[in-house]
């Protein structure tokens, strides 16, 4: 891609997110694809690895194609990530793969954006080092931005869009992690791991994880997002007065749901699938967007094209 191109979709994806009333992002990919396909994935690099089996590149397109329909049914941008989160430099280099597994991932997903004729972004997702739910072995700031280095480095060669950083529980690891994708010079969100009572796993507030991360990198991320967490629990830590602030309404955008209203203890220690009704759900959603005027609303555990249709009708 040329460098006056890659300027341009950068250009276009800040644009979206800034301009744009709603922005659809995928639904569930790792719940329907062990559950609906029975694939396993690698031990070390979990979902990223399903790209070099014929099985796995099928099952991911099938799962995209059918978000993507829907986008394009309600005209809607939409967002899609690499299922990339486990693939940092520690488990590439301790699995049977190379770091080729990064550039190949974005393209099967460009080469699924290329004939969707929708307005469609491809984004690079990465993720904590340690637990994403409890926060164990989370990195300090310094750790965090040399660990997370490498990978934005593969992402950013490999043209993404945009980067992601999905389910940070720890202020220190996030503000590492954002200062490795401002390095990039590439648009970038940071999704945090976010309880009912309006505080990070580490206890720190919203407000305070967006100002402490603004207020470190060169280049600010284009906003910020909840993920793998049910609107309640996002409309309850919104809603938290220390959060109703000006910084949070105009820098919290977004959130990939899942379908349990139940704690992240509660979800990790279930032997079954939390799903809920699509059209409740849908409704929780959209009072996100009219009491807290989010705009990029998407899919976690127990999400299908069910859900993420009652989304986009009422979006």
């Amino acid at each position: 891609m040329s460098l006056e191109k890659e300027i341009n979709f950068m250009k276009n994806f800040s644009h979206c997110i800034s301009t744009s009333e709603s922005v659809l992002m995928e639904g569930a990919l790792g719940e329907r694809l062990k559950r609906e396909y029975h694939l396993s994935f690698d031990a070390q690099l979990a979902m990223a690895a399903l790209i070099y089996s014929s099985e796995g590149r099928r099952a991911l397109k099938n799962l995209w194609q059918e978000y993507i329909h829907i986008a394009r049914k309600y005209n809607l941008p939409f967002l899609a990530t690499t299922p990339t989160r486990r693939a940092n430099k520690e488990r590439v280099e301790a699995s049977c793969f190379t770091k080729a597994v990064i550039g190949d991932n974005v393209s099967l997903l460009r080469s699924i954006q290329q004939e969707a004729q929708i307005e469609m972004y491809v984004g690079g997702l990465m993720g904590c080092k340690g637990d994403a739910y409890t926060g164990e072995g989370a990195l300090n700031e310094k750790e965090a931005r040399d660990f997370h280095t490498w990978q934005a480095g593969l992402f950013q060669a490999a043209n993404v869009d945009f980067l992601y950083a999905g389910i940070m529980p720890v202020l220190s690891e996030a503000i590492g992690m954002a200062q490795a994708m401002s390095d990039m010079g590439i648009p970038y969100i940071i999704s945090f791991t976010i309880q009912k009572d309006g505080r990070l796993i580490d206890g720190t507030t919203i407000d305070k994880a967006i100002s402490t991360i603004d207020a470190s990198v060169d280049n600010r991320p284009v906003c910020y997002m909840a993920n793998c967490v049910h609107p309640v629990i996002v409309h309850a830590a919104l809603s938290q007065e220390f959060n109703k602030t000006s910084l949070v309404r105009n820098r919290f955008y977004g959130i990939q749901a899942n379908t349990s209203p139940l704690s992240y203890a509660e979800l990790d220690d279930a032997a079954d699938l939390k799903c809920s009704d699509p059209t409740l759900l849908a409704a929780e959603m959209f009072r996100l967007k009219e009491d807290n005027a989010l705009r990029i609303f998407g899919g976690c555990c127990g999400t299908d094209s069910r859900h993420m249709e009652a989304i986009a009708r009422l979006l």
